[in-house]
């Protein structure tokens, strides 16, 4: 009996400890399993929670507009226009003609007066004179023969009468030195464009300079053009970089209207380092330019510019029309100093590198002039931006050469 109950115990403590132990590894594994459900739940929010990697965008490819470059149209010879000084002068010598007109001596000597002017007016101005002067001559021959015969004069004075009212026909010199006619070839003026102004913008211009010897500097420009349909500013400022600091080399503020030619400026003011500020004002009441810095004046040309207009007026004239571009472009530019026509003519179509990526863009070039100006002046259009001036290069006589190109470009409400 007691060998049997301790089998009985024995057997009871093995099947209680392979119980334990079941119940041990069942544990163990829903441990485990608690676990991977644990991690797996946090792992998943840990996922959800942090920044993800926003996707690459794909690559943008971009396109610009390539226009067909017009056919060359031949333009007859650029003629300048004359300062208007020497003709206000002439134009008033023929007011007091007739006064002194009775004075038979005096009348031949203003005649090589008019040869004197005759280099400065136009050649139907000058040759309009003569005529008068030899008009005076004769009446005062038939003055002088009446007065020197003394005795002889009694019977010859009823013919001499007859002439006299045939002598007041000389007052028909009037029509052949009125003012008018030296007027004349101003109003002829330039070729009329078809032009549509581009819209406000302002613009960031990387300026690089290389001097006649080599000498290279590096600075920075800004370039506005704002309008409102009627009215419109333009300014351009450059300087360079020294060291730490920027000198302005140049300041240029314009203002006026638009008008059926495009800009029409009113008043340009220009200041250089260390020199005065000049003015030019475009006289559009009186037809003249005239300047503070000079005496001169000159007629004024329709579609007349000033240096900050000139770009925006190309670029207006392109955005009106290519084919225009296919002939010279022909534009009086009033200066610090003076009033000159500037042809532009169309090289051909450049892309360009700058900092807005490659830019497809038409190249205008204004040649060296010999007598009037000696650098030469390139500007490159955007056709697919607006027409605008993303490019602009002087080259001056001595071989010194400045060159703007576009960095930014901000385009701006109208008529801010």
């Amino acid at each position: 009996m007691l060998g049997r109950e301790r089998v009985k115990l024995a057997s009871m403590t093995i099947v209680s400890s392979l119980f334990q132990r079941r119940r041990l590894l069942a544990v163990c594994a829903a441990t485990l399993a608690l676990h991977f459900v644990a991690i797996d739940w946090v792992g998943g929010h840990l996922a959800s929670s942090a920044p993800r990697a926003a996707p690459r965008p794909p690559p943008v490819m971009t396109a610009q507009l390539r226009l067909t470059l017009p056919k060359r149209v031949e333009s007859a010879p650029l003629v300048d226009v004359e300062p208007l000084t020497p003709q206000d002068a002439s134009q008033d010598k023929p007011t007091p003609a007739p006064k002194s007109k009775p004075k038979s001596k005096p009348a031949p000597a203003p005649a090589p007066a008019a040869p004197s002017d005759a280099d400065a007016l136009v050649a139907v101005s000058a040759a309009t004179p003569a005529p008068d002067d030899a008009a005076a001559g004769a009446d005062a021959s038939a003055d002088g023969s009446a007065d020197g015969n003394g005795n002889g004069a009694g019977p010859k004075q009823p013919g001499a009468g007859k002439p006299k009212p045939a002598v007041p026909p000389a007052p028909a010199e009037t029509p052949v030195a009125a003012p008018p006619a030296p007027d004349a070839a101003p109003a002829s003026g330039t070729r009329r464009y078809k032009v549509q102004l581009p819209p406000s913008a302002k613009f960031d211009m990387a300026v690089a300079r290389v001097d006649a010897d080599g000498t290279k500097w590096t600075g920075s420009a800004t370039m506005t053009w704002h309008t409102d349909g009627s009215r419109y500013q333009a300014s351009v400022e450059a300087g360079v970089s020294l060291l730490v600091t920027r000198v302005n080399l140049l300041v240029l503020r314009s203002e006026g209207e638009i008008d059926d030619f495009g800009i029409a400026p009113v008043r340009v003011t220009e200041k250089r380092t260390r020199r005065a500020e000049t003015a030019t004002h475009f006289n559009r009441d009186k037809g003249t330019i005239t300047f503070s810095a000079s005496e001169r004046s000159y007629p004024l040309q329709a579609g007349a510019q000033d240096k900050a207009t000139v770009p925006f007026q190309l670029g207006g004239i392109g955005r009106g029309d290519v084919n225009q571009l296919g002939g010279d472009i022909d534009i009086q530019v009033g200066d610090e100093k003076e009033a000159t026509m500037f042809r532009f003519q169309l090289v051909g179509e450049d892309e360009l590198d700058t900092k807005l990526g490659k830019l497809v863009t038409w190249h205008l070039t204004r040649p060296p002039k010999p007598g009037t100006y000696s650098s030469r002046l390139d500007i490159w259009l955007a056709p697919g931006m607006n027409w605008y001036p993303v490019q602009i290069r002087n080259t001056e006589a001595s071989g010194a050469l400045t060159t703007q190109t576009v960095s930014n470009i901000t385009i701006t409400e109208s008529g801010k």
